[in-house]
C-alpha cells in the first residue's frame, strides 16, 4: 500500500513532479514492481536482512533461458561492460600498430586493484604510445589493495590516475585518439569520437538504441549509457561465442576472451572474485563487477551463456553473492570448483570475535 503524506500538494501537482524524472509513464509503472529477493543475510535461524534485485541468463540464439525480476528496466552497467568497450581497441587497429598483447587487453578490460603489477604495465603501455599517467583523465585513486596501498603511504608517494582502478580502460581510450591523431585532452567527454565508438559498439552489440540518450557520469568520468541487464547478457554471450558477420569483431572478442581467461590477476587482483572465478575454472568462466550491485559475465561452458544482474540496494556483498549463485546454477561447476568457491558463494557471517553466526546466501526461486 502507498500513502501520500499530505504536503500541500495535490495529487496531480505530486504526479506531475515524480513523472518529470522518468522517460514516461511505462518506466514509471515499471518501478513501482518490486524485484525478487535475490540474497539472505541470516543471524542465527533468523533472516536478519535481505536483498532486491533482477538477472538474467542468455543462451547462444539470444533466448533467455532464466530470468528473475525486471531484465528490461534500464540501468547503469558500470564497470561491468569494459569487455565490450575494449572491442574499439582491437577492431580499430591500434591494438596492433602499437603492438599490445594479451596483457593490455586484460588491463583495457579490468577493475584492477591497483597493485604493483598492474601499474607499472599500465605505465609502460602508456610510454608505448607516447604519453605519461599524466594524460589519463580517470582521476587520482588509493589502490583497493590494502597492502599496497599502505606501502604507498608508508613511502609518501602520492596515489595518482595511474592506480585507479579503471586506468586500464583508459590506457585503451587513448591508445585509439592516438592511433587516430585526435585530440587526447578531453578524451572522455561523451562528444569525443572515442566515446562515440564505444556507444556505437554498445548499441550493435545490446541491440539497443542509446540516439538521443541522457548518460550518467561513471566514476572515473566518462559516459556510462542505460542498457538493460537482457541487454548486456546478449552482449556477453556474443562476446564468448564471437557470432559476428565481421571477422574483424569475431577476432577482437576472441582476443578480449582470452585475455581475461589468461590473465585474471590483471581483471582485478589479490583475493578478487573476478580474478578467483577464472582461476578455479580455467578461465571458463569469466565475470565483470560493476559498482552499485551490478555484475556481468559469460561461460565458454556447454552450454554457453551469457548473464547479468543488479541488486537494487547497491550492495557489493549481495551482487557478488548472486553472482556465485547464477554460476553454480548455470555454468555447470565441478564439485572441486563448488568446493574451492564455496566461502564466496555461501560467505559466513562473522561477529566481532570471528566466530561465525550467520551467512549470505543466494535464494533464486
Amino acid at each position: 500500500m502507498t500513502f501520500i503524506v499530505n504536503l500541500g500538494l495535490n495529487y496531480s501537482v505530486l504526479h506531475s513532479c515524480v513523472i518529470q524524472n522518468f522517460a514516461n509513464e511505462d518506466q514509471l509503472q515499471t518501478m513501482t514492481v518490486a524485484n525478487p529477493i535475490l540474497v539472505e543475510v541470516t543471524r542465527g535461524d533468523m533472516v536478519e536482512s535481505y536483498h532486491r534485485g533482477a538477472a538474467v541468463v542468455v543462451a547462444e540464439d539470444g533466448n533467455v533461458i532464466a530470468s528473475y525480476g525486471n531484465i528490461d528496466q534500464k540501468i547503469y552497467p558500470r564497470s561491468a561492460i569494459k569487455p565490450l568497450q575494449a572491442l574499439c581497441l582491437i577492431e580499430s587497429g591500434a591494438a596492433d600498430r602499437f603492438q599490445l598483447n594479451s596483457q593490455h587487453i586484460a588491463l583495457a578490460c579490468a577493475s584492477h586493484s591497483g597493485e604493483a603489477y598492474h601499474v607499472s604495465k599500465i605505465e609502460s603501455w602508456l610510454n608505448k604510445i607516447g604519453l605519461s599517467g599524466d594524460a589519463l583523465e580517470c582521476g587520482a585513486q588509493p589502490p583497493s589493495h590494502r597492502d599496497s596501498r599502505e606501502f604507498l603511504i608508508r613511502e609518501r608517494t602520492p596515489f595518482t590516475a595511474v592506480y585507479n582502478n579503471c586506468s586500464g580502460k583508459h590506457a585503451g581510450f587513448l591508445t585509439t585518439a592516438v592511433y587516430y591523431g585526435e585530440p587526447v585532452a578531453g578524451y572522455i567527454k561523451a562528444s569525443h569520437p572515442a566515446q562515440q565508438r564505444v556507444l556505437a559498439t554498445l548499441e550493435e552489440l545490446t541491440g539497443e538504441s542509446l540516439t538521443g540518450f541522457h548518460p550518467g557520469v561513471d566514476g572515473c568520468g566518462i559516459p556510462t549509457p542505460l542498457l538493460s541487464l537482457r541487454g548486456i547478457a546478449l552482449a556477453n554471450i556474443r562476446l564468448v561465442t564471437g557470432k559476428f558477420n565481421s571477422d574483424i569483431r569475431k577476432r577482437a572478442a576472441t582476443n578480449i576472451v582470452e585475455a581475461m581467461a589468461k590473465h585474471p590477476e590483471l581483471v582485478g587482483g589479490t583475493g578478487r572474485f573476478c580474478t578467483l572465478v577464472s582461476q578455479l575454472t580455467g578461465g571458463s568462466v569469466l565475470v565483470k563487477v560493476g559498482a552499485e550491485g551490478v555484475y556481468a559475465g559469460m561461460s565458454s561452458r556447454n552450454p554457453r551463456v551469457g548473464f547479468a544482474l543488479k541488486i537494487d540496494d547497491g550492495a557489493t556483498r549481495a551482487a557478488e553473492v548472486a553472482m556465485g549463485g547464477l554460476i553454480e546454477r548455470f555454468c555447470k561447476l565441478k564439485l572441486e570448483e563448488v568446493y574451492s568457491l564455496r566461502p564466496r558463494l555461501q560467505p559466513i557471517v562473522h561477529n566481532v570475535a570471528k566466530r561465525g553466526v550467520g551467512e549470505i546466501r543466494a535464494v533464486f526461486a
